[in-house]
């Protein structure tokens, strides 16, 4: 078999792609987690070229040992024309640090989302309802905020009906007008239900033949009989010897999502029991007649009920417990993100703008939004501090993406989520803006009348969008205050442990000596730089690599088979020929010297490569990488030079065996099968230094 015949049995033989849920990978394994761990077939992948073992877990979770070209042999199957559009993601060695995708999963995980089916789903539906048509409207937003800000600067006058201004706000209200249609249509997807179907349904209610006994009543003499409830007119009619209520469908939310999941079960119904051969005509025939009927009559006056009681409901509120609602909403949002339960608020919000012609939620909320976004700005401002790269790439894509977007998410899943202690700062800056807002809204009621601040439209809440709202100097000056909070707790009080800024520290420390070593023809240069761990004894590697010959003991202790290390996969030599030893100090030092390829941040696993291509990889303890950390002082940072005998970590080992964990460690030679041979020595007592492995090249 070629290379990518491998690859491509490696699939076929976890269940092929249907099986698969998702595929990550670590510094040595590739990490399924399928539909039905029991397709799969062991006995082949273990005959597979590519695979050193296997290892099932609990579940239908699955590994698949690789070894050190784990990361080529991902990327070749993620390439594979079958595995467009499966996840992709890599974590560290023994689920170390999680994607964006499986952080977003996990934070879902601890509420209830997950737990509840039928809520999950709900939530789900509402999600995918919306989620489509977010770009457009920050479109339309946008669009919306600009004609404000020239209304206000006076370049436009808003009481002067042009052809211009009438083109750009038709841009606009197109897509709110329309929106019932778009939300039919998204929903109806998500129920597998055909989406034109939904759409055109929805716009049913929309055409100008039905919207005109609306605009004009009148003509219909006595036939129709009109009313005005909360602004909107609402009409009363009788069709075919019924009655039939009659109001403006244009901006509902409410319809679409009760409609399409009356479709869906009229539609999947008339599935079963319409011959496949006459589906194409008559299901759609018999879903518009049947869900029309049901929509015009029933289901879209309870839609625009349902949608007055919770703007009727949410005014009170908002009237009545002013500072309540404002401070509330900000601090509640940073929760109800993470487990998408924010999208039911999103609805009420559009509901808000078509009930009451305006909505009063977007305004505390975006107090959150800037609270989060000025966390993030804190971690730009500390990440140019301490030169750290990778932060400051990071920060830099999630704060534009924020300010000038209104977009959360990559602040969150990318930085806020993974380091806890930024919520504790971030809290602040939400509460600190929404009493703001709450004060000031009192104290300066908006023209109309109602007190904080309202915008009549949907708006993600950026930079660009802060003139669609009605008290704008109110607004501006409440997400600033919460903006700035945010930026200079994360400043002054830091959002990482003094670990993880030691890991910093050591990682800058490792890429400056390594731009040093580059800039000097790879020969090593001193690089002045604040202290840093005594791993930093590190060399660059001589022109012409001597050859490895031996593996040093990392730690003083009982050196033993990899037989008897108590780990089932050391023990089949998947990961090359060892020893384990047990510990009887707490230093663990490099046993050769080279570039760290892997460090856990959970300091339980060290992965280093020798100048002439040897591997070497060094696990402390079994299992112990669920202490998260907890024990273990890491030195070293990957992509570091180290020399045999600098220290890479120092383990509490006591507290290792107090949480239940084996503490021996092992040392293996992963590209065993590229040497010669890989001798152990076993059965003796060894001190930190000693040889373990003899080396045959």
């Amino acid at each position: 078999m070629s290379h990518q015949d491998d690859v491509q049995a490696i699939i076929t033989n976890v269940g092929g792609v249907a099986n698969i849920k998702s595929l990550t990978h670590c510094a040595t394994r590739l990490r399924f987690e399928l539909n039905d761990a029991g397709k799969v077939n062991a006995d082949a992948l273990d005959k597979n070229k590519l695979v050193l073992g296997v290892v099932p877990q609990s579940g239908d979770r699955y590994q698949v040992v690789i070894g050190g070209q784990v990361a080529s042999v991902y990327d070749d199957i993620m390439h594979l024309p079958a595995m467009a559009g499966l996840g992709k993601g890599t974590v560290p060695d023994n689920d170390g640090e999680m994607t964006n995708a499986e952080l977003k999963a996990a934070e879902r995980k601890k509420g209830v989302r997950g737990k509840v089916a039928w809520l999950d789903s709900f939530f789900e539906y509402l999600a995918d309802s919306f989620r489509p048509i977010l770009g457009v409207l920050l479109g339309a937003s946008i669009i919306i905020a600009l004609v404000n800000l020239a209304i206000s600067l006076k370049i436009v006058e808003s009481d002067t009906a042009t052809t211009g201004l009438v083109f750009i706000q038709a841009i606009w209200k197109g897509v709110f007008y329309f929106l019932p249609i778009m939300i039919a249509y998204n929903a109806s997807k998500k129920l597998k239900v055909d989406p034109w179907l939904g759409g055109s349904i929805m716009a049913m209610l929309m055409t100008p033949q039905f919207m005109t006994t609306l605009q004009d009543p009148k003509q219909w003499g006595d036939a129709v009989k009109c009313v005005e409830v909360m602004g909107n007119k609402q009409c009363t009619t009788t069709v075919f010897g019924l009655p039939m209520q009659m109001s403006d469908y244009s901006g509902q939310v409410f319809v679409p999502l009760l409609m399409v999941a009356v479709l869906a079960l009229v539609y999947h119904g008339l599935k079963k029991i319409i011959p496949e051969s006459v589906q194409l005509v008559f299901l759609p025939f018999f879903s518009m007649i049947i869900v029309g009927a049901l929509t015009a009559f029933i289901i879209g006056p309870i839609g625009v009920w349902a949608g007055n009681g919770v703007g009727v409901a949410l005014s009170w509120m908002n009237s009545h417990a002013p500072f309540i609602f404002a401070i509330a909403i900000p601090l509640l949002y940073p929760f109800l993100v993470p487990l998408g339960l924010h999208w039911p608020l999103n609805a009420l919000m559009l509901m808000n703008i078509q009930t009451l012609g305006y909505d009063f939620i977007q305004g505390p909320m975006g107090t959150w939004n800037f609270a989060c976004f000025g966390a993030t700005a804190g971690v730009l401002f500390l990440s140019i501090r301490d030169k750290d790269t990778q932060m400051r790439q990071t920060s830099i894509g999630a704060l534009a993406a924020g300010l000038l977007g209104g977009v959360s998410e990559p602040s969150l899943y990318g930085i806020h989520l993974r380091y806890k202690l930024i919520y504790s700062r971030m809290l602040v800056g939400c509460g600190v803006g929404g009493v703001v807002i709450a004060v000031m809204g009192w104290l300066f009621p908006s023209s109309t009348g109602v007190h904080g601040v309202t915008t009549t439209t949907f708006a993600f809440t950026s930079l660009l969008t802060i003139p669609v709202f009605n008290q704008m100097w109110v607004y501006a000056i409440s997400i600033a205050a919460a903006f700035v909070t945010s930026m200079l707790l994360i400043i002054f009080l830091d959002y990482r442990t003094p670990e993880q800024k030691a890991e910093v520290k050591a990682r800058v420390a490792a890429e400056a000596a390594e731009v040093a070593a580059k800039a000097n023809g790879g020969k090593a240069a001193s690089v002045a730089t604040a202290p840093a761990p005594a791993t930093e004894k590190a060399s660059a590697p001589a022109a012409a690599a001597a050859p490895t010959t031996e593996v040093l003991a990392p730690v003083s202790g009982h050196v033993v088979s990899l037989d008897d290390s108590g780990d089932p996969v050391f023990a089949s030599r998947a990961l090359g020929e060892g020893v384990a030893i047990q510990p009887t100090d707490s230093e663990v030092k490099a046993p050769v010297s080279g570039v760290l390829q892997t460090v856990a941040e959970t300091g339980h696993a060290f992965g280093i490569r020798t100048d002439d291509g040897v591997e070497v990889l060094v696990h402390v303890g079994i299992d112990t990488v669920k202490m998260n950390g907890d024990g273990f002082d890491v030195k070293v940072a990957k992509g570091q030079r180290v020399n045999a005998g600098d220290t890479l970590v120092t383990v509490d080992f006591d507290k290792v065996k107090k949480a239940g964990y084996n503490t021996i460690t092992l040392i293996t030679v992963p590209n065993t099968m590229a040497l010669a041979s890989v001798n152990p020595k076993t059965g003796m007592d060894a001190k930190s230094g000693d040889v373990v492995l003899a080396i045959e090249k």
